[in-house]
């Protein structure tokens, strides 16, 4: 049996590189030899154990490959293609993905509670983090990647840039809108670009990291709140003549800053969450003006499909983003644990971290 590297979940606390087989594959299914892969905000949850996942699963959820093996059934495809797969992987014929949301497909159980729709890779199956790793659906999943792009250029679009423009998306931000995004990480810089694609014409960003207030104004942040010398809230209703923002995009996943995004709305503004919550969240009844300022609070969890990482690539080929300040430090497979430890604790200014083969 052939055996492959991975990066395996083994207790709250531990990621370990270890070895396991390679998988066996089905008719529907491929397997992709990892050459570039990353690790995500939600990895860390899973090694603090704020997110249940079961012991000995591989980790990670952001492939980009080369097609070693296609299942039975597989059409469209070549073995030895580029490919990238997003972190969502739907089957393409679930009731949720006929009604168009993709990202809601199907239902699965870890540890007996019930599992974020189509979130399969390092949640309900085995990860990325690997040598190699099956991709379910892979006629719905797989999308071949152009020549002239290389596997950093496009290592973003599986989850945070797949993410990030869904806050931007499902906040409704049309032509000339104004729009506060709190905290700058990997999805909120995301955010930021997507807005200014949407149409926003004022980007305000609240964040106290350097480089990351660095990054933010590179990709087209008009205004920065460093919330450690200024309160954000008071800032953006000075910023915006006391109006507020159309629409606020939280991507940090805490109650102070969903809090402050809805203290900074305008009336009937929207409030779009993306934030991994690891607590009970709370609607202050003044900042929700009762239930009465006609305010909408919607959520979005990672657009995946192949169609969807085609579109992002066509964003990147053609110039219209360049998310290439976000890979600050690179490691090998080998070195991923010492890759955990300096993300888990956003050490040396990180934002994304590339792991290759």
């Amino acid at each position: 049996m052939r055996k492959m590297k991975a990066a395996i979940f083994v207790e709250p606390g531990r990621i370990v590189l270890d070895e396991k087989p390679v998988p066996d594959i089905g008719p529907l299914d491929a397997l992709v030899r990892v050459t570039t892969t990353t690790i995500c905000g939600t990895d860390v949850h899973i090694l603090k154990g704020e997110y249940p996942v079961r012991k000995g699963l591989t980790i990670g959820h952001e492939p980009v490959g080369v097609i070693e093996k296609l299942g039975s059934a597989v059409k469209g495809y070549r073995e030895g293609q580029r490919v990238v797969c997003g972190a969502i992987t739907p089957s393409g014929y679930s009731n949720a993905s006929l009604c168009g949301c993709h990202a809601q497909d199907g239902a699965g159980t870890a540890h007996g509670w019930k599992a974020i729709g189509g979130w399969k890779f390092g949640n309900t199956i085995d990860g990325c983090q690997a040598e190699y790793v099956l991709v379910p659906d892979a006629m719905a999943n797989l999308a071949p990647i152009p020549d002239a792009l290389s596997d950093e250029e496009v290592l973003m679009c599986p989850d945070i840039m797949s993410t990030g423009f869904a806050g931007a998306e499902s906040g409704g931000i049309k032509i000339g809108d104004t729009v506060a995004v709190f905290a700058q990480g990997p999805i909120g810089l995301c955010s930021t670009v997507g807005a200014r694609l949407m149409g926003a014409t004022t980007i305000i960003v609240v964040e106290t990291v350097p480089e990351r207030i660095e990054v933010a104004q590179r990709l087209g942040a008009d205004h920065v709140i460093d919330f450690r010398a200024h309160d954000p809230v008071a800032e953006i209703m000075r910023i915006t003549d006391g109006r507020g923002v159309d629409v606020a995009i939280e991507a940090l996943g805490i109650q102070q800053t969903f809090e402050a995004c809805l203290r900074v709305l305008r009336p009937a503004g929207t409030l779009s969450s993306l934030g991994v919550y690891s607590t009970d969240l709370k609607i202050p009844l003044d900042a929700f003006s009762a239930g009465l300022g006609d305010s909408k609070i919607v959520t979005s969890l990672c657009p995946g499909g192949k169609e969807r990482m085609r579109r992002l690539m066509s964003v990147i080929s053609t110039g219209r983003a360049n998310l290439k300040p976000l890979v600050t430090h690179r490691f090998k497979l080998d070195d991923i644990e010492a890759a955990y430890e300096l993300f888990s604790h956003q050490r040396d200014g990180v934002l994304k971290v590339a792991i290759s083969a």
